[in-house]
């Protein structure tokens, strides 16, 4: 049992650990030690004046003996004891009452149990990685921040939320666990001036399947609830019904920013609609879009209520497949809701469609900062409500995401303070 992989997959499941990455894992096997004591063999004196490290239990029971009035108590499998991140060594004596194996890190090793402001590698963070980054404040409780240059139009990107709630999710599961569905409700506008809180509730640890669940406050409200349910990688059948749409190849086509510097200066588009462009989109997104139709329409010009486009990550993400389905709950919002105003949209009218709740299903593994082709479709609007389908491709034609969202839909009103109610 003493493989790289056994050691990641044990340190995986020790619950302290969830919110390290991949990365560190793969980095603390490779310099991890084996210890293995017999029945009443000492693991740590209490006299000793320097712990070796940090002790993991893998397989058997120590017992713990600390001095007066100090209790007695068991160490089982994936508890863990040592002079680490986690603070000094009280003076005990740990003493194994079975047959006992441990893994020990040793003192100089022990900053690979630091959690680090990215997800796996120690190349330079992207923006997207640095926007999805978990502040953990207790072992169940992160805290996420709005960077300056994040997608925001005066209140917080609905990505940003679905991407930041799965990633707090995420570090709290066993990484052998990936994400294979989600469900999430908007429930108040976010303030991007201050940070979120993100407190998840373990609602289920079982042998192959997790779920969590996951409330976002700011100012003392729950302002999004996310539900998510976490698999370890099984075999089973595997067919496909839904077939990718024949597109243009990505390379091939515009860039959405280089559409909208088009539209600064197009003279085809009415003037109010080119200043308009060109005073709220000062940014690139963190996500490359290529649209595979040419569209000339503006805010009040009716459109089909489909969509089809190309996107990928800007720049090149790390091999953690819980960020790159991070990185694709935060780009699926992007203007997923639009496509169920489209279709009414008229002159003297300007349309704000607002998500109300958001349904993902991840089918097979994907990379984020490869092209995925994005078809989305209205179904239909009632009721003030638009219900809109997607479905997401790799570049051979398989399906990777199913999506579903209902979005609100209003035009504009006279805006209203940060946390009103969307309802």
């Amino acid at each position: 049992m003493n493989t790289e992989s056994a050691v990641v997959e044990f340190l995986g499941k020790v619950p302290l650990l969830h919110r390290l990455t991949t990365c560190s894992f793969k980095k603390i096997a490779q310099v991890i030690v084996f210890k293995r004591y017999e029945r009443g063999d000492y693991v740590v004196r209490r006299d000793d004046e320097e712990m070796e490290g940090v002790y993991f239990v893998m397989e058997g029971q120590a017992q713990v003996h600390g001095e007066e009035n100090c209790s007695e108590f068991l160490l089982k499998p994936f508890d863990f004891f040592g002079r680490g991140i986690f603070g000094n060594v009280y003076a005990v004596d740990v003493v194994a009452v079975s047959e006992l194996t441990c893994l020990l890190l040793t003192s100089d090793h022990c900053h690979l149990l630091e959690t680090k402001p990215t997800w796996d590698s120690d190349n330079e963070r992207s923006l997207l990685e640095r926007i999805l980054y978990m502040d953990p404040l207790d072992l169940n409780v992160f805290r996420g921040f709005t960077l300056p240059n994040a997608p925001a139009l005066a209140k917080v990107f609905g990505g940003q939320f679905l991407g930041q709630g799965l990633a707090a999710a995420t570090k709290t599961v066993e990484f052998s666990k990936i994400v294979h569905s989600l469900h999430a409700y908007f429930l108040l506008s976010g303030d991007i001036n201050i940070p979120i809180i993100y407190e998840v509730s373990r609602l289920r640890d079982g042998n192959n399947f997790s779920t969590r669940r996951v409330d976002a406050r700011q100012k003392g409200k729950t302002i999004f609830t996310l539900f998510a349910s976490f698999q370890r990688e099984q075999q089973g059948f595997d067919h496909q019904e839904s077939n990718m749409p024949h597109m243009l190849p990505p390379e091939t086509l515009v860039s959405r920013d280089e559409m909208l510097q088009r539209r600064m200066t197009d003279h085809l588009l009415p003037r109010y609609y080119r200043k308009k462009v060109a005073t709220q989109y000062t940014a690139p997104l963190p996500i490359d879009i290529r649209f595979c139709e040419t569209n000339y329409s503006t805010e009040q010009t009716k459109t089909p209520s489909r969509l089809k486009y190309w996107f990928r990550a800007r720049g090149e993400l790390s091999d953690d497949q819980a960020l790159h389905r991070c990185v694709v709950a935060f780009a699926s919002d992007l203007m997923y809701a639009f496509i169920s105003s489209d279709p009414h949209l008229k002159k003297g009218m300007s349309a704000v469609p607002v998500s109300l709740d958001h349904s993902m299903w991840f089918h097979r593994p994907l990379r984020a900062d490869d092209w995925l082709l994005f078809e989305m479709v209205n179904l239909t609007a009632s009721q003030s409500r638009g219900l809109a389908t997607g479905e997401m491709f790799n570049r051979k034609g398989e399906l990777v995401v199913s999506l579903r969202q209902e979005a609100l839909l209003k035009e504009t009103a006279t805006s209203k303070p940060i946390l009103d109610a969307k309802l």
